[in-house]
C-alpha cells in the first residue's frame, strides 16, 4: 500500500471536514487540531446516531503520514483517553492526557529545557459498523513548562512602594527558574526561547521595556520639535525609570512622609455627636460593620445589587434580570440594623405574600418544552417601612412578595423594591402629597365617595412584556407631571362590537375610580367639605349601540380609545416664602375611533391589536384676572412690550417687576448699589474737578 504525502492528505482531510456537513455527512469540525495542552475539544456534527468515536496513535515515519483506517481503535489509548458529550445534533468530543510521561514532569534541578517533551500525532475516528465515517487528526506538542503539576512557590512577594524603591528591572518575570513566555526580559530565557515571542513582547514598562520614550524625557524632546518651554521642564532618567510606575523614582530608599490628612474613597461615615443618624447616611447592619442594602438602580440606569439605604431617603425602584442569572439575596431574610450608636440593634418583622399573578412579572419568556421539573421560588417585590424617632430607627417593617415558576423557566424578571421611612409619632395615617399645597411630584389624591371600592388616586398604564392590558400594572399620577400611556386589547375578526366597546370603556375607566380630588396635598379624607373638588366627567361612551349585523365584518365604530384627564391648577398664596399651589378642578373625557381588523393578503382568524391610551395635561390658570390696559397702552401701541421688540417700560430690566431671577428687594438693593458707584464715578470725573478749581482761591505766592 503506497503512502500519501503529508501536505497533500492534511489538505484532504480539510476539504473533507469542511464540506461533509454541506452535505449532512458524518465531520469533525475542526478537522485538524495542534495540541499544546492537557485536553482539547472537538464537535461531531451530523448524524451521529450509533456512532462509535476512537482514538489510535499514528506511527510517522520519515515525515509521511499513514492512510487512515478504522483498525485497533479503542476509547483508552495509552494515557489518553475520549469522552464524548452528546446534545441535539452534535456531539462533543473531549480528548485529554491522564498521566504526564516522566520527561513531561518539572525539575528544579535539571536546567530548563527548549524541545517538546511529549511529540505525538494521535486520529480521532468516528465509525457506525463497519464503516469509516469521520476523521479528525491531532498533532500533539507539549513543551515541559506547560506542566501542570509544575511546583509554585506559594510565598507572597513583597512589593515595595514605588515611589521610594524601585519596583525591579523585570516586572514581568513572575516565575522563578522557568522562563516566562512573551516576557523579553527574563533572563531565565535562552537567545532561542527568546527568538520565538521576539515580535509578541509584553509593551511599556511591565514588558520590562518603554518603547517609545515618554515625552517628558529630555532625550525624547531632542529627536522632534519641541516647545520654547521643555528644556526647563523636562526630566533628566534613565530608560529604566518610567512614570508608568506611578511616580518617578531615583533608586534609593528614603523616608516615607506622612501627609496631615488621609484621604480614602470607602470611609464608614462618622457618626455625630449625640451618635445618630442623619439624614443621607446609611444604615448600617450590626453583622461585620456592613450596610442594609436594597437593589436600587443606578445614575447609568444599572441596576446595583448591593445599594446601601439612606436614612430618610425613601425610593421606589423597579430592576430586571435574566432568570438565567437570577440568584437569591439571602435565605435568613433582612439583616438587623443598628438603630444607633449606642442603641439596641432592630430585627425587621418580616413578611411572606405569594403573587397572586406570577406572569406579569415576567417578559420576554420561552415556551417550556416540559414542565416536570420542580418549582422554584423568586422573589418579584420587597418592601420596606422604616420607622424613626429624631435620629435613630425604632421599627422595621418588611413585605416580601414571592412568586412561584418554573425551574425551566427562560425569560426576564421584573422586581420592584420600595424603602419608605415614617416618623414614629406618624401612626397609620394615609401620608399626604403637601402642606397645605401640592409638591411637584407627589401622587395626586383621590377619594371615592360612593363608598364602592377604596380609591386613594389617579392611575395610568405602566406596560411591561406585549403591552397587553390585561397584565399591564399601574402608577399614579404625580402632580405636574404630563404624562401619556396606553396599552393594547386582543381582539379577533369575529369581534362583537358591543362587547369591544364594553372592554375599552372598563380598561380606560379603571385608571379614574375616584369621585372626588383633593384640592389640597394634606386635605383631610374623613371629611368631604374639607377641599375634595367633584371630578366632572364628560359624557360616557355609548356601548348599547351595535351596527356588526349590519355593517361588514371586521369593523367596529366609535369605540373608546382615549382617556383625556386636564387638572387646573393655580397658585394659592405662600407659606414662608414658598408658592403654594393648589388644584381647582379635574375633568375626564373620552374620544372614540372606529376600529377596522388589520389583515394582509389573507384575513385569517388571528388576534389583532386595539391600543387604549390616556393623557393627564395639568394646565396652570392665573390665580387672579389680569389687570385690564390703561387708555396710554391702548392708544400708544409703540410702547407695548409684547408687539415691539423696543421695550421702553423695560429700560431698567433688573430694577422692574418683570424680572423674575431674584427677590425683588436684592434686584432694588444691587440697583442702588450701582448708582452709588455710578454718581462718584459722575463727582471724580473731569467737569466736576474743573468747576471745583475754578471757585476755590488761586494760591498767592511770595
Amino acid at each position: 500500500m503506497s503512502f500519501l504525502p503529508p501536505i497533500p492528505f492534511l489538505l484532504r482531510l480539510l476539504l473533507l471536514g469542511f464540506l461533509r456537513p454541506l452535505r449532512g455527512d458524518l465531520a469533525f469540525i475542526p478537522p485538524f487540531i495542534r495540541m499544546s495542552g492537557p485536553a482539547v475539544s472537538a464537535f461531531l456534527v451530523g448524524d451521529t446516531e450509533n456512532v462509535t468515536v476512537s482514538l489510535a496513535p499514528l506511527q510517522v515515519e520519515a515525515g509521511v503520514l499513514p492512510v487512515p483506517t478504522c483498525g485497533l481503535l479503542s476509547n483508552e489509548t495509552g494515557d489518553w483517553s475520549v469522552t464524548v458529550t452528546p446534545s441535539a445534533g452534535v456531539s462533543e468530543v473531549t480528548v485529554s492526557l491522564q498521566r504526564w510521561p516522566q520527561q513531561c514532569l518539572f525539575n528544579e534541578t535539571e536546567p530548563f529545557a527548549e524541545a517538546p517533551c511529549l511529540l505525538q500525532t494521535l486520529l480521532l475516528s468516528a465509525a457506525r459498523s463497519p464503516a469509516c465515517l469521520a476523521h479528525l487528526l491531532i498533532q500533539v506538542e507539549i513543551y515541559p513548562s506547560s506542566s501542570p503539576t509544575h511546583n509554585a512557590s506559594e510565598n507572597v512577594t513583597v512589593i515595595p512602594n514605588q515611589v521610594y524603591q524601585p519596583l525591579g528591572p523585570c516586572p514581568c518575570n513572575l516565575t522563578a527558574g522557568a522562563c516566562d513566555v512573551r516576557c523579553c526580559c527574563d533572563q531565565d530565557c535562552s537567545g532561542a526561547a527568546r527568538q520565538l515571542f521576539r515580535g509578541a513582547c509584553f509593551p511599556g514598562v511591565f514588558g520590562g521595556e518603554v518603547s517609545p520614550p515618554f515625552d517628558q524625557l529630555c532625550t525624547a524632546g531632542t529627536e522632534g520639535h519641541v516647545p520654547d518651554w521643555f528644556p526647563l521642564l523636562c526630566v533628566q532618567s534613565s530608560l529604566a525609570n518610567s512614570p508608568f510606575l506611578g511616580h518617578f523614582y531615583h533608586g534609593a530608599i528614603s523616608p516615607r512622609h506622612r501627609p496631615g490628612f488621609e484621604a480614602s474613597l470607602h470611609v464608614v461615615p462618622r457618626r455625630s455627636a449625640d451618635g445618630g443618624y442623619r439624614q443621607g447616611d446609611p444604615v448600617r447592619a450590626t453583622e461585620k460593620e456592613v450596610y442594609f442594602t436594597v437593589p436600587q438602580v443606578s445614575l447609568a440606569g444599572q441596576c446595583v445589587r448591593d445599594a446601601p439605604v439612606a436614612f430618610l431617603r425613601s425610593f421606589d425602584m423597579e430592576c430586571t434580570t435574566h432568570l438565567d442569572a437570577y440568584r437569591e439575596r439571602g435565605s435568613a431574610g433582612p439583616a438587623k440594623v443598628q438603630g444607633s450608636a449606642a442603641g439596641a440593634p432592630v430585627t425587621p418583622t418580616v413578611t411572606y405574600e405569594e403573587a397572586a399573578d406570577p406572569g406579569r412579572f415576567l417578559t420576554a419568556t420561552e415556551a417550556l418544552l416540559s414542565s416536570s421539573s420542580a418549582p422554584r421560588k423568586v422573589t418579584v417585590e420587597e418592601h420596606y417601612v422604616f420607622r424613626w424617632d429624631n435620629n435613630t430607627i425604632t421599627e422595621i417593617s418588611a413585605r416580601i412578595v414571592r412568586a412561584e415558576i418554573s425551574a425551566q423557566q427562560k425569560g426576564i424578571l421584573t422586581q420592584r423594591f420600595t424603602v419608605k421611612f415614617v416618623n414614629r409619632n406618624s401612626g397609620n395615617e394615609k401620608e399626604f402629597s403637601g402642606n397645605p399645597g401640592y409638591q411637584l411630584g407627589k401622587p395626586v389624591r383621590a377619594l371615592n365617595a360612593s363608598g364602592i371600592g377604596n380609591a386613594t388616586a389617579l392611575h395610568v398604564w405602566q406596560s411591561a412584556g406585549r403591552s397587553l392590558c390585561s397584565s399591564a400594572t399601574f402608577r399614579p399620577v404625580l402632580f405636574g407631571e404630563n404624562v401619556q400611556s396606553g396599552c393594547l386589547l386582543e381582539v379577533g375578526i369575529h369581534e362583537n362590537c358591543t362587547r369591544l366597546r364594553e372592554r375599552a370603556a372598563e380598561s380606560l375607566g379603571s385608571l379614574v375610580q375616584a369621585t372626588h380630588v383633593a384640592a389640597r396635598g394634606n386635605s383631610d379624607s374623613s371629611d368631604l367639605t374639607d377641599g375634595w373638588l367633584e371630578i366632572l366627567r364628560g359624557d360616557p361612551p355609548d356601548t348599547s349601540v351595535d351596527t356588526a349585523a349590519s355593517g361588514p365584518l371586521g369593523i367596529c365604530p366609535a369605540v373608546p380609545a382615549q382617556l383625556h384627564i386636564r387638572i387646573l391648577f393655580a397658585d394659592a398664596g405662600a407659606v414662608e416664602g414658598i408658592t403654594q399651589q393648589e388644584i381647582l378642578g379635574m375633568e375626564t373625557r373620552f374620544s372614540t375611533v372606529d376600529w377596522q381588523y388589520q389583515c394582509g393578503l389573507a384575513c385569517e382568524d388571528t388576534a389583532d391589536l386595539f391600543p387604549v391610551s390616556a393623557s393627564v395635561h395639568f394646565i396652570k390658570v392665573p390665580a387672579q384676572p389680569p389687570r385690564p390696559l390703561t387708555r396710554f397702552q391702548i392708544n400708544f401701541t409703540e410702547y407695548d412690550c409684547n408687539r415691539n421688540d423696543v421695550c421702553w417700560p423695560q429700560l431698567l430690566y433688573p430694577l422692574t417687576r418683570y424680572y423674575q431671577g431674584e427677590p425683588y428687594s436684592q434686584c432694588v438693593a444691587k440697583g442702588l448699589l450701582l448708582i452709588s458707584f455710578l454718581l462718584l464715578a459722575v463727582f471724580l470725573s473731569s467737569p466736576w474737578a474743573r468747576m471745583c478749581r475754578a471757585q476755590c482761591p488761586a494760591a498767592v505766592y511770595h
